[in-house]
């Protein structure tokens, strides 16, 4: 506790300087601190968003250079699948909706009826497809809200009618349900590289399209079923006819190579806040060994009355340790703070580490006891005759 009080006392001497460095200290702490948790709570917010998107466990598809086609045939051989779950095929075409005169770049999904899609659709107005819909291709259309709010201004349009060109012609559909589909997150925040989405049932896309095939069959697994056997047995029934003329992939593994890259981007970004800290240790040294210049004869005094090597060098690292503890705090809750206030803000669940938080404060003080290191030695070494004479 002596040790401590002295550093205390000793450190404000000089306040303003040692404000300065403190101040340092903190954003360098902050600036990691934030980005950490930027990229938590980002991966956190893309992980709900892909996740939402559905689009089942396994994704089957023909390969481009076979002549082969999914069919309704290939459908109804993976729904009878003992292991199946549920499967439903998808379309899917980039192209363009009209309405009230804007011209908007769409994806419109093909997809099947049913409240239990593999794409996540969440109602917020009107009916989702039913079977008649789907059996009849009827043109009609589901909407997400993103899409809603950007032409209309408003989430609800349910019985408004948009025009969406299909094989280059454009058909009139009618809205009869607006959705929150996932990514719709993503869309808002990245509007001009993520379009709308516009759902149809999958028999109004082949007919508008001149098309009797599908573009991909999602399949849901039974839960606790091996996702390796399911891709063997489903590959080695497809393929039973058409020599490696279907592919089955693991959407999940997809996935985990989109979460891999976020976490290589967050953690570049932290080494580089990081680079932070170091500059603020190199000020810690800096004023350290302006403090041991400037206290030369006060070592040479305590030294003269009996004060060890140890003594001299345990106090000026308590010193160390204790601007970089402060500073390290202060940067932790200024940091967690800001972050919370821009959470708050914008209306995002902030993801808080507190073990990041705590390795933040760990390293900065390590950082600081490592740049104190050699100020605290030369102090310790001074010889009380020279640093007597010292003026």
């Amino acid at each position: 506790m002596e040790y401590l009080k002295s550093a205390w006392r000793s450190l404000f001497r000089k306040k303003f300087r040692t404000v300065l460095t403190l101040i340092s200290i903190a954003i360098g702490v902050a600036s990691v601190v934030l980005i950490s948790m930027i990229g938590d709570t980002g991966k956190g917010a893309i992980r709900d968003e892909i996740n939402a998107l559905g689009l089942g466990n396994l994704s089957v598809s023909a390969v481009q250079k076979s002549a082969v086609t999914l069919d309704e045939t290939d459908l109804k051989r993976v729904q009878e699948m003992d292991f199946v779950d549920d499967a439903v095929p998808i379309m899917m075409e980039y192209t363009d909706a009209i309405s009230r005169g804007l011209i908007c770049n769409v994806v419109a999904w093909g997809i099947d009826a049913g409240d239990k899609q593999i794409i996540s659709l969440d109602l917020l107005h009107g009916s989702l497809f039913t079977n008649d819909e789907v059996s009849k291709a009827k043109k009609v259309c589901l909407v997400d809200e993103e899409y809603a709010q950007s032409v209309y201004k408003r989430s609800n349009i349910v019985g408004k009618t948009i025009k969406v060109r299909l094989n280059g012609v454009y058909e009139e559909l009618e809205v009869i349900g607006v959705v929150a589909s996932g990514g719709n997150m993503l869309q808002s925040l990245l509007t001009d590289y993520i379009p709308s989405f516009i759902y149809l049932p999958y028999s109004t896309l082949q007919q508008a399209a001149a098309r009797s095939s599908f573009d991909q069959i999602a399949v849901k697994i039974e839960q606790d079923y091996d996702l390796e056997l399911a891709i063997t047995r489903l590959e080695h029934m497809l393929n039973a006819q058409t020599q490696n003329s279907y592919r089955v992939e693991n959407t999940q593994k997809t996935k985990q190579t989109f979460y891999d890259i976020l976490n290589i981007v967050t953690m570049v970004l932290s080494l580089i806040a990081g680079i932070s800290l170091m500059v603020a240790g190199l000020g810690i040294m800096t004023v350290m060994l302006c403090a041991v210049s400037e206290r030369t004869r006060e070592i040479g005094i305590k030294k003269s009355i009996g004060a060890k090597q140890k003594n001299i060098l345990l106090e000026f690292l308590v010193e160390a340790f204790t601007i970089s503890l402060i500073g390290s705090i202060i940067g932790c809750v200024s940091g967690l703070a800001l972050m919370l206030l821009a959470g708050w803000m914008f209306g995002i669940a902030v993801s808080i580490d507190v073990s990041m938080i705590v390795f933040c404060v760990l390293f900065t003080v390590c950082i600081g006891m490592i740049f104190g290191v050699y100020p605290a030695y030369r102090a310790s070494k001074l010889l009380p005759v020279d640093a007597l004479r010292f003026e």
